[in-house]
């Protein structure tokens, strides 16, 4: 416990958390601090590239492996399941419709790319490696979990359309494809590459990730004012405790696969966090019925925040523990 503590603590005074609490105590005391939609569009597209040109670089240098291949059939497998579990743990905890407890699920079998940086970062800053793949790995679980959720509301009886407009909103997703498509420019071009642009995806990537963190910050706040009455007790108790079977999941599959303590670490916050840039886009397209400001404000409002602030130590002590980190 004491060394969950002290990481945790260390972690909240790094300038990435501070920037998210920032935002957050901005945007609960009414503040017009706000960033340009634009602007924060272009610090997302920044740090999307940065994070897949480098594991792309991370793989070319490791290659290809049984321990790659395996990473990315259980990240897709996590993907597809944990929808599942969060939408029994969902119904069971609150009394919301099918159709929105399906939606929340949907997020929760999928990622947060910023919560996967924030913890690359606690590895870095205590000197821990991992595998440079598991950015790959990260990409190959953004889809699935919005499968898993559109066929939950379709079982219930719930009527769903999978039109060729959907299925070009989960493929096409723009994080994706740029996440999917810099791994893949970083893969070919290696460690040579990585080189020629280092001075730009390298050096400025923290602070790029302030400035990100910042905007979160602010619209994670609003969320969460302005949806005072929507999310009732269970919906937060079941945002702070589906990180933690998640994170269970991660940690499973990870010492099966025989990686690296940071790897373990990093699989575990995958499988932790909640995603709130490519499910929504999704659900909009999918399921226009369900309500933005429950499963909005539960991954961006109440996991991603326990995720930058606890989560992440914990998941972090808990490998060591077992792994002798």
């Amino acid at each position: 416990m004491g060394e969950v503590l002290g990481l945790a603590a260390a972690n909240l005074i790094s300038p990435i958390i501070l920037s998210f609490a920032l935002g957050l105590a901005a945007a609960f005391a009414r503040s017009d601090l706000s960033i340009p939609e634009a602007v924060a569009k272009g610090l997302s597209i920044y740090l999307l590239f940065a994070i897949g040109f480098k594991g792309g670089a991370g793989v070319a240098a490791h290659g290809v492996d049984a321990t790659l291949v395996g990473s990315l059939v259980a990240g897709f497998v996590l993907s597809a399941a944990i929808p599942f579990i969060a939408f029994a743990l969902v119904r069971v905890l609150t009394r919301l419709s099918t159709l929105d407890a399906a939606a929340v699920a949907g997020h929760y079998g999928s990622i947060s790319i910023v919560t996967f940086v924030a913890a690359t970062s606690l590895l870095s800053g205590r000197g821990i490696s991992s595998e440079g793949y598991m950015v790959a790995v990260a990409a190959v679980m953004e889809a699935p979990a919005i499968l898993s959720a559109l066929w939950l509301v379709t079982r219930s009886g719930e009527r769903t359309d999978m039109d060729s407009g959907l299925w070009r909103e989960i493929l096409l997703n723009g994080s994706i494809v740029l996440l999917i498509g810099s791994f893949i420019i970083g893969w070919v071009t290696g460690e040579e590459g990585l080189a020629e642009i280092e001075s730009f995806i390298v050096a400025p990537f923290k602070g790029v990730l302030c400035l990100f963190l910042l905007d979160m910050g602010l619209v994670a706040g609003r969320g969460l004012r302005e949806s005072r009455g929507v999310l009732g007790m269970g919906a937060v108790v079941f945002g702070l405790t589906m990180p933690l079977v998640g994170s269970a999941l991660g940690l499973i599959a990870g010492l099966i696969l025989g990686l690296s303590m940071g790897g373990v670490v990093l699989f575990m916050t995958l499988a932790a966090s909640a995603s709130y840039i490519a499910v929504p886009a999704a659900m909009r397209v999918a399921l226009p019925e369900a309500n933005p400001s429950i499963y909005l404000t539960l991954s961006l409002g109440v996991t991603f925040p326990f995720n930058l602030t606890l989560g992440i130590p914990i998941y972090a002590a808990v490998a060591a523990a077992l792994m002798g980190g």
